[in-house]
């Protein structure tokens, strides 16, 4: 049984929330480093085989 849920209002003080993205920003780094380390050898691959 599905239930709809619609959130409003979330009450969030400005510091947390600018502690909260500056942690998403660093948290997203070795991210960006993985998909270009894969991005990276794909395209190695590609350049190989083509």
């Amino acid at each position: 049984m599905e239930k709809e849920v619609i959130v409003k209002d979330i009450q969030m003080e400005f510091m947390s929330m600018v502690s909260f993205m500056v942690k998403w920003v660093l948290a997203s780094i070795p991210a960006m480093i993985v998909l270009f380390c894969i991005g990276s050898i794909f395209m190695s691959l590609m350049a190989i085989f083509f």
